[in-house]
């Protein structure tokens, strides 16, 4: 019997057994770092049983279909196309990194805010695409999903959810502020010692922190009420046929999958329906090419840096560049920089660029002795499971809290990007490399994300699949969903409490005052007499 033959009735009996629960899972998915979460998972879920289609928009950069994948494809148009959506992403952080010197900490996060209000936006389009194809939505309907997996960052994917009528998980590592998970899935969120994203921020404030943290998330809950908020209330509110807001709609999320774990987070409360799933895409690491093994032994005893600034920044100024290979230069390790930019003048014959580089096996390469990163999750993760320190350069959204949780934690060293220089870069390499404490920190993080009872990835997709077995898993919800603003934070009670006191007062003091009045009475009566 043919091997497919055999592959396919092993899974229809694991199915019949009941082992895979063997299901229909719709995808909405997000592009870059998100989709290779997502992406992991969902090929676990297919080599489960499982029928994974994703709804794949015409212009999303790096979702689609490959040699080896088995998902399942959805195509609907766009008016863009896949290459005018890349050239907009790029152009529009290449502006943000490029002028980044000359703003300050709040004009960087207003221009942060209006790429993030664009990009929210540029996806609602995307998904008026969707729910409004009537033909489109009910060939969904009539496939008969049974449980739909989405990215929190960018909405819809809960809205097609509500219109299919099947349930839906969130996967989500940050949203700007902290306004999906705080407001729509009304997670604890104590600004006394919980960092807002993006401030930086670590769960030790001092006053003048604290101040900064309740300004940020004052600001970023303004933008949000009154810019976002009110544009998707009326979006969701017309493809659905009634009145509804957005956190109403994502709100009903079975589950949130968060792609971080312990060995990251600062401790905080967490709902039963949240789940730390962080580092389920790193592995072992594989061989390495022959001509970039060749270099790396090259190294001998000094081994190797690696450098990464993540698939979204491609090339830097002239001068940033220069500056950071000058720095590079002067180190004894090799150098091995993924970098597509024009060829710094100042880069020495110890570093080699590359348009790209297998980070993960380079990380868990004996030789390496840190690791340059933008602070993107992914890429700290990798480190993190291999044990690496790191040099921090964040930029942009979630890096700079990224950073601060490894600073906290003993396993980084930051450059500020904006202010850097040759000499900053070249401190924070020796500092990091010759400094035994970072990498004894860095080990210490790793033991930890290695001794878990379940491998982040089983967790994930344990959670899907028990969504599908029990249509869902509303024992883990809340009952804070199903109250209002004022019931959520007791104010009628409050109310209630205060006009009891209130009423009690004014009793006690009118028979007071009547009391005084008939002793009053009684004592003149007396006197007269």
């Amino acid at each position: 019997m043919p091997k497919k033959q055999v592959s396919i009735l092993l899974l229809l009996q694991l199915c019949s057994f009941g082992f895979g629960s063997c299901g229909k899972v719709l995808v909405w998915p997000m592009a870059y770092s998100h989709w290779m979460n997502m992406k992991i998972i969902l090929e676990e879920l297919s080599k489960r049983g499982h029928t994974v289609t994703v709804l794949m928009p015409s212009d999303l950069p790096l979702v689609g279909p490959t040699e080896t994948s088995e998902l399942n494809y959805e195509n609907f148009p766009v008016p863009q196309t896949r290459e005018e959506t890349m050239s907009r992403v790029e152009t529009s952080l290449g502006k943000i990194i490029n002028k980044i010197n000359s703003l300050s900490h709040w004009e960087r996060l207003w221009d942060l805010l209006g790429f993030f209000n664009y990009f929210i936006l540029f996806g609602k389009s995307r998904c008026e695409n969707v729910v409004f194809n009537q033909t489109f939505m009910e060939k969904l309907h009539t496939t008969g999903y049974d449980v739909l997996f989405t990215d929190a960052v960018l909405p819809c994917g809960d809205l097609i959810a509500e219109m299919l009528e099947i349930p839906f998980i969130n996967s989500v590592r940050w949203t700007m502020g902290n306004v999906y998970e705080k407001y729509c899935g009304l997670l604890l969120s104590p600004l006394s010692y919980v960092p807002v994203v993006p401030g930086g921020l670590t769960d030790k404030m001092s006053f003048m922190e604290r101040v900064e943290n309740m300004l940020l998330s004052l600001f970023l809950d303004y933008f949000w009420f009154h810019s976002l908020e009110k544009e998707w209330e009326q979006f969701y509110s017309s493809a659905l046929g009634r009145p509804t807001t957005l956190c109403e709609t994502m709100g009903k999320a079975e589950m949130w999958l968060i792609r971080t774990y312990w060995d990251f987070e600062f401790p905080r409360p967490y709902l039963p329906n949240f789940e730390f799933v962080g580092g389920l895409h790193c592995k072992p690491a594989k061989p390495l090419p022959e001509e970039m093994e060749k270099f790396v032994q090259s190294s001998g005893e000094h081994g190797i840096v690696v450098f990464s600034l993540g698939s979204m920044v491609k090339n830097l100024t002239d001068e940033k560049s220069n500056l950071i290979a000058a720095a590079l230069a002067q180190i004894p390790q090799k150098v091995l920089w993924r970098y597509k930019g024009k060829k710094p003048d100042t880069l020495g014959p110890n570093t080699r660029t590359y348009d790209w580089i297998p980070q993960n096996d380079l990380l868990g390469h004996p030789k390496t002795k840190a690791f340059i990163t933008h602070g993107g999750t992914n890429g700290i993760y990798e480190a993190i499971y291999h044990g690496v320190p790191m040099i921090g350069v964040p930029m942009f959204a979630d890096q700079p809290d990224n950073i601060a949780h490894m600073k906290a934690k003993g396993a980084a060293v930051e450059v500020d990007f904006n202010s850097m220089t040759t000499k900053d870069m070249l401190n924070a390499l020796k500092t990091v490399i010759n400094n035994p404490s970072y990498k004894e920190n860095a080990m210490r993080l790793s033991r930890i994300h290695h001794d878990q009872p379940v491998k982040p990835l089983d967790r994930a997709v344990f959670w899907i699949e028990f969504v599908m077995r029990h249509k869902g898993a509303k024992h883990l919800r809340p009952a804070a969903h199903d109250l209002t603003w004022y019931q959520y934070h007791s104010l009628d009670v409050i109310g209630f409490l205060l006009a009891c006191v209130a009423a009690f007062v004014f009793i006690v003091t009118k028979c007071c005052l009547f009391c005084c009045r008939k002793l009053g009475k009684s004592g003149k009566k007396q006197k007269s007499a």
